[in-house]
């Protein structure tokens, strides 16, 4: 950040005063510019012990299959917003239970919340996805994921459905988790 969202005057980066980590000052009009993470929700979408994923239409790591999810917009629930993005790449609709993983990714400022659902509509590719299928674990691409968090999620619910008891599962990812996917750049 250079300038002030607020005013327009040049900001610098320091700790404030009764803060603890530095920020963007603006010296003209006083604006402190705190930077947060941002929230990455969807869903585990399934129908009889099959999972939708859909292959990404967009970078990063087009090509790659993913589920549904994305940022969420400011004004919505966690909730709306992880059954927006399933309508908005798969064109499915759900029924949401519980938020089933929350994983942290401190390194690159982002929290992914998964809600696990009950797929009750058809499905088709939408404008951010080239395509859309059902799997059961066998057929997964493994090594065509395109996130930790996907792979970490899928991996807990393919091992807690034969007990049928889907805890919350919270953790984190670092960068040598995301090294796998992304290389070391």
């Amino acid at each position: 950040m250079n300038f002030c969202s607020h005013c327009g005057h040049a900001v610098h980066f320091a700790i404030p005063e009764g803060d603890d980590r530095p920020r963007y000052l603006c010296d003209a009009c006083g604006a402190i510019h705190y930077q947060n993470p941002r929230i990455v929700a969807g869903t585990l979408p399934i129908r009889d012990g099959r999972v939708l994923l859909c292959r990404r239409a967009i970078t990063p790591r087009k090509g790659y299959w993913t589920l549904p999810a994305g940022y969420m917009e400011n004004a919505e629930t966690t909730v709306e917003a992880a059954a927006r993005e399933t309508l908005e790449e798969a064109c499915a609709e759900v029924n949401i239970h519980d938020l089933y993983t929350l994983i942290n990714l401190p390194h690159i400022n982002q929290v992914y919340m998964i809600f696990r659902a009950d797929l009750t509509s058809d499905f088709a590719p939408g404008p951010e996805s080239l395509e859309v299928a059902m799997f059961d674990e066998h057929e997964i691409p493994w090594d065509e994921l395109a996130f930790p968090t996907i792979e970490r999620t899928l991996h807990h619910y393919f091992g807690d459905r034969h007990e049928a008891i889907f805890p919350l599962h919270i953790s984190d990812i670092g960068r040598d988790d995301r090294e796998r996917y992304f290389g070391s750049a």
